[in-house]
């Protein structure tokens, strides 16, 4: 440590005393003026530095170097006379020309830092990473860059060595071969994807003292083309897409200028590209008003508006909408349907709602009249039935509304949008009723389908099955039925695999099971199985109360179907109909106002006695019932028998008012076998479907 004495407290002391201040091996031992006021001797006094007038007593502490700046050579020769031997004294103008070249030093050095702080800033601030390493390949460079791509603080990493921070960085391999090594892709240990560009660094005689690492993230470049390769595939899909549309697609831009059109644009309107592209927007049409200048006004889409477009002067409808881009419109898109394709659908799919239609329940609780006590406890149960899975049993006279009543539950049930299948018992044959109900496998039987049939249960599962007529099944029949109910499953006929089926059963029957059971004629254990929810249906003679709803209600459908505005029906002729024990309960009641309303006149309004009279309830058929054939004598015995039969049978009918229960029990024969003779002679097979209700 050089101890310093200052003689002179000037600005030159001054000087001289700042810059010592700023060596580390350097102390001012103390600081001489004769003015006190001195500013040398106030910036002494500042940091602790000991001053006084006399040089004398600070010389005698041999410091090892007394600058003279006072300028005056008394001074110097003073200082030189009383000086110990050690102690070197420097005159003012040695003093002044060290200041000189101190100053130089000083602004060439705050010149280097300025610049240093430039450089510093340039390489921070790059967007491309640095890094340089010295001749023993450790780091001397590391900017802010290189911080972010690969980690680390530059403080931290500077003076390690460079395979320890980056391995892969071959600047060792640069440096060895003194080579630059150009565009060179890396992959980063933290995934990142790097080019880089690697130089040597020589000194003046071309000695290789180094090398730097300049490289930039191509990451986001990277993703960059690949989604400009997307978009590219993207756009290449879009007009793919456009073009194999069968729907017809008009672009305008901002002005209504046509930009784009595909091919069944032209299929539909017969113009092409060179017709439409550049073209105002109305170019295409025939009658109407451009959708996309509607569009292009208001900036809203408009939907189904139906114009002429064309020579061919084509109906289409057009739905149009604005193309936004980051909010800003930028033109119109139209898609033209061709209406007779439409049309086309549409009678499709009516087509196919008419099929649906058959498997569907068309009734539900509101088309079932009844005020009477008896129908009201029926709907409630009915009701309370539909919630359940339970089976349910409709048990009532023929033509009381049995069928309404399973339609309606089936409608109320969680079941309602699955199939419904009805299937009456006795209008099919024996022999064809097991395959009917649970389908067969290709092979079962001679005639049977390839590749087998589904039967009316597999047809039903996640729905329901209406089973009328339940009563007439045969005891074989009667065990496979239990045994779905049982098990929730079936067996094809001449297959062997159970089925799994989701089916809700709703039976119904006008026969006695009771008797039935007691008769061995129907299996006790599947009438429980049956009759989980029994539901009793009244039978109208029972309900008298109900007579003028549900007439009104009959009198409606009639309208519609004779083309008929009755509004009324009078009290006497009420009276007549309450008269009347209705065998044929609701079903004679429709045949009976059926009659009475094709006889009135077509400007009556309302239904009087004198339309019942004569009372005789309607057969149960259409049509008159032929009369007997005269025998003719070339007849075989079968055609007598055949004829003789039907005739039997016709006239019983009659007289049971078409109903087939009690036609089947005064010709002691089973109703299924009634339907089948009714099937074979014709006898009433317009109006069955109405009188299973």
């Amino acid at each position: 440590m050089k101890r310093f004495l200052i003689v002179g407290g000037g600005k030159g002391g001054t000087a001289f005393l700042k810059t010592l201040l700023q060596l580390d091996q350097v102390r001012v031992t103390g600081v001489i003026d004769v003015n006190e006021q001195a500013p040398a001797i106030h910036e002494a006094q500042k940091h602790g530095i000991p001053t006084g007038k006399d040089a004398l007593p600070f010389v005698k502490e041999n410091p090892d170097v007394i600058l003279e700046v006072t300028g005056k050579a008394e001074v110097y020769r003073h200082l030189c006379h009383i000086k110990g031997q050690s102690t070197l004294v420097v005159s003012g103008e040695v003093a002044n020309l060290i200041m000189q070249l101190l100053a130089e030093k000083e602004r060439w050095f705050e010149a280097w830092k300025r610049r240093q702080r430039e450089l510093d800033a340039i390489v921070n601030s790059t967007h491309d990473g640095m890094i340089a390493v010295n001749r023993e390949g450790r780091i001397t460079l590391f900017n802010r860059a290189a911080e972010r791509l690969i980690g680390g603080r530059g403080e931290d990493v500077t003076g390690q060595d460079i395979k320890e921070v980056l391995p892969g960085s071959r600047l060792d391999r640069v440096m060895e071969t003194g080579r630059p090594e150009l565009n060179r892709s890396l992959e980063l240990a933290n995934g990142k994807k790097i080019v880089s560009n690697r130089e040597p660094v020589t000194d003046r005689k071309g000695k290789v003292i180094g090398a730097v690492a300049v490289f930039r993230d191509i990451t986001e470049v990277t993703a960059l083309a690949q989604q400009v390769t997307d978009l590219k595939s993207m756009k290449s899909q879009l007009s793919a897409i456009i073009d194999s549309s069968d729907d017809a697609i008009s672009v305008v831009d901002t002005e209504g200028l046509g930009v784009l059109i595909n091919p069944a644009y032209t299929r539909l309107t017969g113009l092409s590209p060179a017709d439409v592209i550049g073209k105002p927007a109305d170019t295409d049409i025939s009658e109407g008003e451009s959708m996309h200048m509607k569009v292009l006004r208001t900036g809203k889409p408009v939907r189904g508006v139906p114009m002429k477009v064309g020579p061919a002067r084509k109906d289409v409808l057009v739905n149009a909408a604005p193309i936004t881009v980051e909010g800003e419109l930028k033109g119109s898109v139209a898609i033209i349907h061709d209406m007779s394709e439409i049309k086309k659908l549409y009678r499709e799919l009516e087509r196919a709602r008419r099929i649906i239609r058959t498997l569907e329940a068309k009734y539900t609780f509101d088309d079932i009249i009844g005020v009477s006590e008896g129908m009201k406890a029926a709907l409630m149960e009915a009701r309370q039935g539909a919630r359940t899975r339970a089976t349910v049993l409709l048990r009532g006279e023929s033509g009381t509304g049995k069928e309404l009543f399973a339609h309606a539950i089936h409608n109320a049930s969680s079941r309602k949008y699955n199939q419904f299948v009805r299937v009456n018992c006795a209008s099919i044959q024996e022999s064809l009723l097991e395959s009917e109900l649970f389908g067969y496998e290709e092979g079962a039987f001679t005639g049977a389908r390839q590749g087998g049939k589904k039967g009316f249960f597999e047809e039903a599962s996640g729905g329901t099955i209406f089973l009328d007529e339940i009563g007439e099944l045969s005891s074989s029949t009667q065990v496979k039925l239990l045994r779905v109910l049982q098990e929730k499953e079936i067996t094809r006929v001449g297959g062997t695999k159970a089925i799994p089926v989701d089916v809700r059963v709703i039976a119904a029957t006008n026969v006695d099971l009771e008797r039935a059971i007691r008769e061995k004629r129907f299996r006790e254990d599947l009438y429980y199985r049956l009759n989980v929810l029994p539901i009793h249906i009244p039978p109208l003679r029972e309900r008298k109360e109900d007579l003028y709803a549900l007439s009104l209600h009959l009198v409606k459908k009639f309208n519609q179907e004779y083309g008929r505005n009755v509004t009324e029906l009078r009290p006497d002729a009420l009276k007549v109909l309450e008269s009347y024990s209705w065998p044929g309960n609701v079903r004679e009641l429709e045949n009976v106002l059926g009659r009475a309303m094709i006889h009135m006149h077509v400007q009556e309004r309302e239904i009087r006695e004198r339309h019942l009279f004569p009372f005789k309830p309607v057969p149960g058929f259409t049509g008159s019932p032929a009369e007997e054939e005269p025998v003719s004598g070339g007849e075989t015995l079968s055609e007598v028998v055949a004829r003789t039969e039907r005739n039997h049978i016709l006239r019983v009918f009659r007289e049971a008012e078409g109903n087939k229960t009690e036609t089947a029990r005064r010709l002691g024969i089973s109703v299924r076998n009634l339907y089948y003779k009714l099937e074979r002679y014709g006898i009433g097979s317009q109006r069955a479907s109405s009188h299973d209700r």
